[in-house]
């Protein structure tokens, strides 16, 4: 008989522009190469939304190549469709694991659909880890999500 491996999922909310890139990328892949080596498989939830999203996904794809493609899955995940998935989801394909999109979000106005998609992933994880250095935008909001569902997470930022 076959045991069903339950993934440690860890997703990550960050703003789109981010200070001191070089010691965050040092930091992330200290955490994601920790997770690598310790857990028995790791799904990591992330979206494409800016500057601390493309250097966690790049980050991820480093450690995995370091570390081993077995034990992981580097999962993109969207609130709904959009025309540059359309338009390059075979070179997507490649980059990502996989790609999801967000039943719950993709049905609600397009101006919510990232909040709920947000929530859904905070409400998956395990762990979240967040690059939030201000009280506002919506890293913030689910950063105070996360803090109210008791989720386990990381901040890498400093807030003002």
């Amino acid at each position: 008989m076959f045991a069903i491996l339950e993934p440690y999922t860890v997703s990550f909310f960050g703003h789109r522009q981010i200070n001191s890139a070089l010691q965050l990328e040092e930091t992330l892949e200290q955490i994601i190469s920790q997770l690598l080596q310790t857990k028995e498989y790791v799904e990591f939830l992330v979206g494409r939304d800016g500057a601390f999203d493309l250097l966690v996904s790049a980050t991820v794809k480093r450690c995995k190549k370091k570390y081993g493609e077995h034990n992981s899955a580097l999962v993109w995940v969207l609130p709904y469709s959009t025309a540059e998935l359309r338009d390059n989801e075979d070179a997507f394909s490649r980059y990502y694991d996989e790609i999801e999109i967000c039943e719950e979000a993709a049905l609600r106005h397009y101006k919510s659909a990232f909040q709920v998609r947000n929530r859904k992933m905070v409400d998956r994880s395990d762990l979240v880890i967040f690059y939030v250095a201000r009280k506002s935008g919506g890293a913030y909001q689910t950063m105070k999500y996360a803090k109210r569902t008791g989720t386990t997470l990381i901040n890498l930022g400093k807030i003002d």
